[in-house]
Parts: structure tokens; C-alpha cells; sequence
């Protein structure tokens, strides 16, 4: 026990670790009907925290006011950069969203902003960056469409090289899988990028269609920034269920799709060799027997691939759950997220604590992980923010 504190305490005499908070910071305007997520802007920017390394607490340390709402962040892998998607539709005759750059200072970790760039789309809500490090993915939920955005030398961004516009047969609006008496209903009215992010090889690049019901595959140009469709182009979920989010497994052999209406996990095996995704198990989000209306946010898969973690809004839960030798997954447990709807969640770098960020309910909750059981365990600490929607991390004890 020893050894490890003093191992902490020479971390943090070299640098801290920081935690970056991405909110809404104005109110979602020209939104359709069936948008039912309505964050009033109780958030001013991208919040920057100081995390306690042994307790999990996170102490302010300042605020890059913002009022275009940067809803999602990425960090790059030298943590000398942050982008943010800004999640608005004010930006030229097209309506479009914008996104942000943004360097580091790696003595205190306050940002910079390089430039800003248009997004290819309304409403960008997802940022991811590819493993060459040299382009920036951006999803936009209400202009269904994808970009591509090269990385200037400098960290700045350029113009996109590529956009991508959704099109297709829309999914019904009552989900194929919602639980027992749901209501849950939401954009199945029109085309919705939700997620982009290519595969560990950086071959590929994956993004969910929301309204398709769709996880989109195409083969990703490193020299050019361009998106060309796989062969076959899409795998599709069952009706109405919404793909949201996905994360792949540690060993990239099996990646772990969660659906916003069907309240649904599905497990698929991923041929890195050809991009493609083949189905194999699905499971509900919920704890068994739910029966009710539910919305699905967040998925993630631990470090040690041991476990996933599925967001669920309205029943505000996070379902636990085990990782077997080849890759299905059993329900295990739940934890309440301590907030309202909208749980959007990450662990520290190390997995030893786990963030909850309530959008609705203003706070981020940090629970300590059960490495053993996948349990969590909530700490009492609550931090307030205004409507956070992301939480990133950067270790500046790390070379940068």
C-alpha cells in the first residue's frame, strides 16, 4: 500500500490528471418533433477539472466559455490537442455545426483555441479522431450526415475533405425490441448520424444512422481523407430499435452496439480483413423483467474487456455486465446513475473510477470500479455542471 501512494504521489508532483467536461451551453433550437432530449444551456463551455488520483473528486480548475454547445470532445494521442463538437445549426446558408480545435498547455492543461471549421452538417454531435492521427471524424445527428476533417501541422483543422449525407429507407418509429409497455419513440422521421469512429486498424470507418437503423461501413483513404462504401456498405438492427453508440472490444474481434429504442445490446463478431460485422447475440440494456418506456445512451467496454457498461435513460441506470470467453454477455447487475436521464459515462485512464454525467440533472456523479465483479460502487462525490454531456481525460504526468 505504500508503494503504490508514493507511486501516486510522484505522479502527481509531475503533472496532473485532468478532466475536460463538454456541455450544452445554449438551448437546442429548430429541432424536429420527436426530439425529446431539450438541455435548456445550463452549461458555459468546456469545464476543466483537476481529478484527486486517489479519491476520484474532481476539483474546478477553470472554464473555456463556449456558446455553441461542445456536446462531445476528443483528445489526441499525445494530449496536446482537444477538438469539440459544437453542437448547433447557426453557420452559414447550409445551417451547419461546427468544430473546434484546441491545444493544451501540458503544465496546467488550459486550452487554446487554434481555429474552428464547419462540420459538413447541422447539429454535430459525435468527434472522434482516426488512429493515424491525422483527421478528425464528425457525425452530424441532425444533418445526417458524416466528414472527414484533416489535422493541420500545427493541430489546427482544415476544410473537410470528404462529406457523406445519409439516405435510405427509414425504420419504423415503434422499436422492434422495446420493452413491455414503452412509449419510447424518437427520430426514426428523418435521416441521424450519431456516432463515427473507425476500427483499431484505421482501415475502416463505422458510423450508426440512427433513423436506419444502420452501422455504416466504409473503407477510409489515410492520403486523401476520403470515404468510399465497404462491400456490403451496411449491416442493419432490428426495426425501429436505433443504433446509438458503439465500442469495440479490447482484442477488435467483437464490437458491442447499444440501441437507443430497443433498450438492446448487440454483440457482433468484426472481420478486421474486410470490415465486416456479422450479428450474433442480443440482449436487453434493462435489468429482466423492466417493463416501461426507456431511452439507451452510452456503451462501453472496460480495459480489461471483462465487462460492458449500457446506459440507460429514464430508467437512469447503468446495466453491468460480464464478458464470457467469446465475447457474449451476461446481465450481472445495475447501478442509478445518481441523476436525471442522459447518462454519457467514461472511466479514468487507469479504470479505477467510473464518471456519470447527468445532462439532465446538472452533476457528475464518480463511482469506484470493482475491478472483480464489474460492480460500482458510488463514492458521494457530485460535482455541478450545467448540462454535461461528455467527460474526457488527459494525464499530463505522461509525456506529451
Amino acid at each position: 500500500m505504500l508503494a503504490g501512494l508514493l507511486q501516486a504521489q510522484s505522479r502527481e508532483a509531475k503533472g496532473s490528471l485532468m478532466a475536460y467536461v463538454g456541455t450544452f451551453s445554449s438551448p437546442l433550437r429548430d429541432v424536429l418533433p420527436t426530439q425529446v432530449d431539450l438541455p435548456p444551456g445550463n452549461g458555459q463551455g468546456i469545464h476543466l477539472f483537476e481529478v484527486n488520483r486517489s479519491t476520484g473528486a474532481l476539483k474546478p480548475s477553470g472554464v473555456y466559455e463556449l456558446g455553441t454547445s461542445p456536446s462531445c470532445l476528443a483528445s489526441n494521442a499525445a494530449g496536446n490537442r482537444l477538438y469539440s463538437a459544437n453542437e448547433t445549426d447557426r453557420v452559414g446558408d447550409s445551417k451547419e455545426g461546427t468544430v473546434s480545435a484546441f491545444a493544451v498547455n501540458r503544465t496546467d492543461g488550459q486550452l487554446k483555441l487554434l481555429n474552428t471549421v464547419r462540420s459538413g452538417g447541422a447539429g454535430p454531435t459525435y468527434v472522434s479522431i482516426h488512429p493515424s492521427g491525422r483527421f478528425v471524424l464528425v457525425a452530424n445527428y441532425f444533418g445526417g450526415s458524416v466528414a472527414v476533417l484533416p489535422i493541420q501541422p500545427d493541430g489546427s483543422l482544415g476544410a473537410a475533405s470528404d462529406v457523406k449525407t445519409d439516405a435510405g429507407r427509414l425504420g419504423p418509429a415503434k422499436a422492434t425490441n422495446a420493452p413491455p409497455g414503452s412509449f419510447a419513440f424518437s427520430g426514426h422521421d428523418r435521416t441521424h448520424a450519431h456516432m463515427i469512429q473507425a476500427d483499431p486498424s484505421g482501415r475502416f470507418v463505422l458510423h450508426v444512422d440512427l433513423a436506419l437503423d444502420q452501422i455504416l461501413i466504409w473503407k477510409f483513404d489515410e492520403q486523401k481523407g476520403v470515404l468510399t462504401p465497404n462491400n456490403p456498405a451496411a449491416i442493419s438492427l432490428s426495426p425501429g430499435d436505433g443504433p446509438r453508440h458503439f465500442h469495440f472490444h479490447p482484442n477488435g474481434r467483437w464490437l458491442y452496439s447499444i440501441q437507443e429504442e430497443g433498450s438492446n445490446i448487440v454483440l457482433f463478431d468484426y472481420d478486421a480483413a474486410n470490415g465486416r460485422l456479422t450479428p450474433r447475440q442480443t440482449i436487453s440494456s434493462l435489468p429482466p423483467g423492466f417493463a416501461g418506456s426507456n431511452f439507451c445512451s452510452e456503451i462501453l467496454v472496460s480495459g480489461d474487456g471483462r465487462f460492458v457498461y449500457g446506459g440507460n435513460r429514464l430508467h437512469d441506470s447503468i446495466g453491468i455486465f460480464s464478458v464470457g470467453k467469446k465475447g457474449k454477455c451476461t446481465f450481472v447487475g445495475e447501478k442509478w446513475t445518481r441523476g436525471n436521464y442522459r447518462p454519457s459515462f467514461n472511466f479514468d485512464p487507469i479504470g479505477q473510477f467510473f464518471y456519470s454525467s447527468n445532462r439532465r440533472g446538472d452533476t457528475i456523479a464518480v463511482f469506484r470500479v470493482n475491478r472483480k465483479t464489474g460492480g460500482l460502487s458510488f463514492t458521494r462525490h457530485y460535482t455541478a455542471v450545467g448540462n454535461p454531456s461528455i467527460i474526457v481525460f488527459l494525464d499530463l504526468a505522461k509525456a506529451g
